[in-house]
C-alpha cells in the first residue's frame, strides 16, 4: 500500500465531488498550434501562455471544476504579474494535474496502431511535478477501430502501460488518470464500439490488479460507447447512454473513486446531454460517480471567441464558465438544452 494511500482517496474523491469535473487543458504546443493557426493566433509561447492565464483566471471557475489537467510547460507557467498558475488554481479549489504520458506512437509490428511512451524515468517526473504541487496526473491510450482492428497485441501493450503509470503514480502521491480512448473516427456502429470498448476495459482492469494499482485511489477516464462519426446511422443520445453504462457495469470494479468521460470529438451540447442522460438514467443505481474531464467540450467556444486579442477575454471568459456550469448541470443529472440559451444574456451585458 502506498505511504499516500489516505491522501490519494482523499484527492480522488474530490475530484469527481458533486457538480464537478475536470478540465482538460493539457494540449501539447503542437496540438495547441493547429488550434491557433485555424483561428490565425500567432503560434508562440506567450500566446499560449496568454490564452491558459485566460482560462485559469476566469471567475469563480471552481464552482464547477474539481480539477484541470496541464501540460509540462503550462505548471511551470505564471500570470502576467508573476503569480504562479499553480497558484491561482489551488486559491480557486481547482486541484491541479498534470499529463504524463509521451504521446501515442506507430506499434511495432502493427499497422494502423499505436502505443503510448512515456514509461522511462517516470518515477522522477512523478516525484518532481509533486513537490511542483501536481496532486493528480493522467495517460491517454489510444485504441483504433478499423479492418481487423484493435488487434490483442495492441490492446495489451497499452493496457500493461497504463498499469504500470497508474502504479508508479499512487507509489509517489499522485492520482493517476487512467484514459483508454476508443476513438470515435470510423464507420463502426455502436455494437462494435460496446465490443471494443468492454474488451479494452477488462483487459485494462486485469492489467492494473495485476499491478497492484488501488482501485478506490484512481479514476477512469474512458470514451463513452457511441457510434463512429461516419456511421450512416447514428446511435440516439438514450441509446449512447444506455450503453455506455451497460458496459462500465459490466467492466469497472465498484471500488474505483469514480469515472470521469473524455469527450473525444462530440459536439459540446452532445457530450453534455449525454452525460446527463447517464446521471438522470441510472444515477441511482451506479456504484461510482460519472463525471466529465473534457479538452475541447468546454474551451472550443472561449477560444474562438478569444481570437488571441485581450479585448476578446471577458466574453470567451463567459462562454468557458458556462461551458463548465452545463458540464456541471450534466454530471448531477440536471442539464437542459434550454440552458444554452442561458449564456446570451451574459454576452449581451
Amino acid at each position: 500500500m502506498s505511504a499516500y494511500a489516505a491522501e490519494l482517496k482523499t484527492t480522488a474523491k474530490a475530484m469527481v465531488a458533486e457538480g464537478k469535473g475536470i478540465l482538460a487543458m493539457d494540449e501539447s504546443n503542437g496540438t495547441c498550434h493547429k488550434r491557433f493557426a485555424k483561428l490565425g493566433i500567432p503560434q508562440t509561447e506567450e500566446m499560449r501562455r496568454a490564452y491558459r492565464e485566460l482560462i485559469v483566471t476566469t471567475p469563480n471557475l471552481g464552482e464547477y471544476l474539481s480539477g484541470a489537467i496541464l501540460y509540462d510547460e503550462t505548471i511551470r507557467q505564471s500570470k502576467k504579474d508573476g503569480t504562479p498558475f499553480i497558484k491561482i488554481m489551488s486559491d480557486a479549489g481547482i486541484i491541479p494535474g498534470i499529463k504524463l504520458d509521451a504521446g501515442a506512437k506507430d506499434l511495432a509490428g502493427f499497422p494502423g496502431e499505436k502505443v503510448t511512451e512515456g514509461l522511462d524515468n517516470l518515477r522522477d517526473r512523478i516525484a518532481d511535478y509533486y513537490q511542483m504541487g501536481a496532486r493528480f496526473a493522467k495517460w491517454r491510450a489510444v485504441i483504433t477501430i478499423g479492418d481487423g482492428i484493435p488487434t490483442r497485441g495492441c490492446i495489451e501493450a497499452n493496457a500493461h502501460a497504463l498499469a504500470r503509470y497508474a502504479a508508479l503514480c499512487q507509489e509517489g502521491g499522485l492520482v493517476p488518470i487512467v484514459e483508454p480512448e476508443v476513438l470515435i473516427d470510423g464507420d463502426h456502429t455502436i455494437e462494435r464500439c460496446y465490443e471494443v470498448t468492454e474488451e479494452t476495459l477488462h483487459t485494462v482492469f486485469n492489467q492494473l490488479y495485476t499491478q497492484r494499482v488501488a482501485f478506490d485511489q484512481m479514476i477512469l477516464k474512458p470514451s463513452m460507447v457511441i457510434s463512429g462519426q461516419d456511421c450512416p446511422k447514428l446511435a440516439s443520445v438514450d441509446e449512447v447512454a444506455e450503453a455506455t453504462v451497460r458496459c462500465l457495469m459490466n467492466s469497472v470494479p465498484a471500488s474505483v473513486a469514480g469515472v470521469a468521460f473524455l469527450s473525444g470529438g462530440q459536439t459540446f451540447e452532445q457530450a453534455s446531454a449525454h452525460l446527463n442522460a447517464m446521471n438522470v438514467k441510472f444515477g441511482g443505481i451506479i456504484p461510482w460517480p460519472l463525471t466529465f474531464s473534457y479538452a475541447r467540450a468546454i474551451q472550443q467556444p472561449a477560444l474562438d471567441a478569444w481570437k488571441g486579442e485581450e479585448a476578446n477575454v471577458p466574453t470567451a471568459q463567459k462562454l468557458l464558465y458556462h461551458r463548465a456550469k452545463c458540464n456541471g448541470a450534466a454530471r448531477s443529472g440536471k442539464y437542459s438544452p434550454e440552458m444554452e440559451k442561458e449564456i446570451e444574456p451574459a454576452l449581451a451585458s
